[in-house]
């Protein structure tokens, strides 16, 4: 005789499921949880724990038998950080594991993903930057991708919310275009950068340098310490200095005893009650015994990443979403953005040699966009604009690699620090093509038997014609600066190496033409949200990770609204 567990479904049952555990899957985590809901995260990858789990976090160059590069079969496993160069004995535990996790590209495309509690929180670069009104109306104005449903004024308060809690530093610029934070102080720049700045803001009109706003601590804030210019950062951070959800949000959600963390939780489709016009809950494969599982929720948030939360939806077909969940316009999938990589020029300036820096600052300087802004700034080269972020700095021992010379010289010259240079690289904006698109491919199977991504993405005319703009003034200000043996580059970089990936579930006015409505709810099951990228409508040119978090807190609190109305 089989002995059921009748309480099976109530055990798996919670106010409301958050799918992911990165930038914007903790910060739905701690406003869902600290409005009183009882909420389930679940977390494909592995159990992280702020400092107990960052194993590396005091470790020296020497410390490692490669002197921190990977062997062969290590770099096999995390393929793709490898080839930009990014990979290391240092982090490599927070880097995905490419050979579990495949996919295909039918055009080139570079997919970095970090699959542990935190996501990729705990590898970003932290540059944190508000949109502005030039920016959510960019649609409707030139006419590409469909218009934003909301506007600045609609996520001004949240900006500040979520900067108060997370710690932005930086400077106030009062740039209607690139809209101040609420800042703790900013870093500071080096000599050079400092003589950059006054030669490039007086030589050109409309342009500015100053320090990266960055989620940084310059001082303490609510029990994390401030940064200690280790710049370590992807090891984790001990300090909680920099901005993560194992330091921050998920710690906030924990304490409020309404959270239930389940790492080692692959999401695989949203479960659809046809009947009830909503969805009821996901489907889960657990990632250590292959178990299929069944979580229930009155409301659900996909923060599982970009193109991990459009996988899900893509798998998740019924009769009523035949071709993906929440799919009636047909765009679950396309419109997928990034920012162009690796352009802009490098040179050295003589002199500055009695002057060197303090420590190892995490941050470099930013030069905000001066194009298309108004009339005055207008080009007919191109849509849109783009910024710079860069920075100036002093050689090193790395000059004697591939040096024939050797000898105490040689060995006591590596001790001294070397010329100044500095190097400024551009990040376009890329504007959405409903031709940029993944899909599901049934033919390529993960570890566990599930269908993955195809990609199929590319820049297009516009994106290249800035990037040739973006060279061309990086060489002009860096001559204006007075830097010398000036060398233009453009690494060709394709989708993903920014790793700023979003749309693909965007938001719009209009359920024919777009997933999402203005407070990020599925048109079709107003009880699901997406606040990961995969709900951006277009790219901006800075990045993105602080809007993500502003409009995942707006959406959050509107759902907990909803729910108290039992409107969901």
């Amino acid at each position: 005789m089989a002995y059921l567990n009748i309480n099976a479904k109530k055990e798996h049952t919670y106010d409301a499921i958050v799918i992911g555990s990165g930038i914007s899957g903790g910060w739905a985590a701690k406003e869902l949880c600290e409005k009183g809901l009882k909420t389930l995260v679940l977390e494909r990858g592995r159990m992280v724990r702020h400092v107990q789990d960052y194993p590396t976090m005091g470790n020296e160059t020497w410390d490692y038998e490669l002197r921190g590069a990977l062997t062969y079969e290590e770099q096999q496993q995390h393929k793709v950080f490898s080839e930009v160069g990014w990979a290391g004995q240092d982090a490599k535990h927070f880097m995905a594991n490419d050979e579990e996790n495949p996919y295909t590209e039918v055009k080139p495309f570079v997919w970095m993903r970090g699959h542990q509690v935190g996501g990729r929180s705990m590898l970003w670069g932290k540059q944190t930057y508000r949109w502005s009104d030039l920016d959510f109306e960019a649609n409707a104005k030139d006419g590409h991708g469909v218009d934003w449903p909301l506007r600045y004024k609609d996520i001004e308060a949240w900006y500040t919310y979520v900067e108060k809690f997370a710690g932005i530093s930086g400077e106030a610029l009062g740039l209607p275009h690139l809209p101040d934070s609420h800042f703790l102080p900013p870093m500071e720049l080096n000599c050079v950068e400092k003589h950059a700045k006054q030669k490039i803001e007086d030589g050109f009109d409309s342009r500015h340098m100053i320090i990266g706003r960055v989620a940084h601590l310059t001082k303490p804030l609510n029990g994390r310490g401030q940064c200690q210019y280790r710049n370590r950062c992807s090891r984790g951070c001990p300090y909680g200095a920099y901005f993560s959800s194992m330091a921050v949000t998920l710690p906030a959600a924990e304490a409020t005893g309404n959270m239930t963390l389940r790492p080692h939780s692959i999401v695989t489709s949203i479960i659809y009650d046809e009947a009830k016009g909503k969805a009821t809950g996901v489907r889960v494969v657990d990632a250590e015994t292959n178990e299929e599982i069944e979580f229930y929720a009155k409301i659900i948030f996909s923060n599982a990443s970009t193109l991990s939360t459009t996988s899900i939806f893509l798998n998740s077909t019924s009769s009523r979403f035949e071709n993906g969940f929440g799919n009636d316009s047909g765009e679950l999938g396309h419109n997928l953005m990034d920012h162009t990589y690796k352009v802009g020029a490098m040179g050295g300036i003589e002199g500055f040699n009695d002057k060197y820096y303090s420590g190892r600052r995490p941050n470099g300087v930013y030069i905000p966009r001066y194009v298309n802004l108004d009339e005055k700034t207008k080009t007919d080269k191109f849509l849109r604009g783009f910024g710079y972020q860069g920075g100036a700095g002093r050689g090193g021992w790395g000059s004697g690699i591939n040096n024939n010379e050797f000898g105490a010289d040689f060995k006591d010259g590596l001790t001294k620090p070397g010329g100044w240079g500095m190097f400024i690289t551009g990040f376009a904006e890329c504007l959405p093509n409903h031709e940029n698109k993944v899909t599901l491919n049934h033919d390529l199977k993960d570890k566990w038997g599930l269908s993955t991504l195809s990609m199929d993405a590319e820049f297009k005319e516009n994106e290249l014609a800035m990037n040739k703009q973006i060279k061309t003034d990086a060489v002009e200000m860096l001559e204006k600066a007075g830097f010398k043996d000036i060398m233009a580059f453009d690494a060709k970089c394709p989708p993903g190496h920014g790793v700023h990936e979003m749309g693909t579930a965007r938001m719009g006015r209009d359920p024919k033409t777009s997933v999402l409505n203005g407070f990020n709810q599925v048109h079709a099951a107003k009880n699901v949200f997406v606040t990961d990228g995969a709900c951006m409508t277009s790219s901006s040119c800075v990045n993105p990770s602080l809007t993500y978090m502003a409009i995942t807190a707006r959406a959050a609190n509107y759902a907990v609204e909803e729910l108290k109305k039992q409107n969901l």
